[in-house]
Formats: structure tokens, sequence, C-alpha cells
């Protein structure tokens, strides 16, 4: 399950990222949005969970939780638009 994280403090890594979905299940990958420019953070990423029911459990837990004095915004990732 791919899961959509905004919101973010800027200064959350992908470490971080993996360590808040962790508690949920197994976590295959997590990945922070950055400028490609700037190497800065976007303020979002993504998590991607191998189990379908850990992933929802974990969007129903942390979708407004706060982590870093931020109101999380999680929810299921939307499949990437082709922009041809």
């Amino acid at each position: 399950m791919n899961i959509y994280v905004g919101n973010l403090d800027y200064k959350v890594n992908e470490d971080d990222l993996k360590n808040i979905f962790d508690d949920y299940g197994k976590v295959s990958d997590a990945v922070i949005i950055s400028d490609k420019f700037t190497s800065r953070s976007k303020g979002f990423g993504f998590v991607t969970m191998e189990n379908q029911t850990e992933g929802q459990k974990a969007i129903e837990e942390l979708n407004g939780a706060s982590y870093e004095n931020r109101t999380m915004v999680v929810n299921e990732a939307r499949p990437k638009k082709n922009n041809y």
C-alpha cells in the first residue's frame, strides 16, 4: 500500500518517516520529496507498507496526528498522473 504523508516539518527525514510507520507494520520504503534544485524538503513524502490492513490502520491513526508540531495529513496515495 502506498501512503501519502503531508504537512511534514522540513526537518523530517526518511528515517523519521519510516520510524513513525514502523509501529503499525512492515515498511518497505519511505521517501521524502525534495526540491530538485535546492534539495530542501517539500514537506511531504510517501511510505510503502507491505500489508494493506496495517497500512489502513496507520492511515486511520496517523491522519491528523501531531509530529514535530505539525498536524500530519495521511491518506492512501493516488496513482501518478501521466502528463502527455
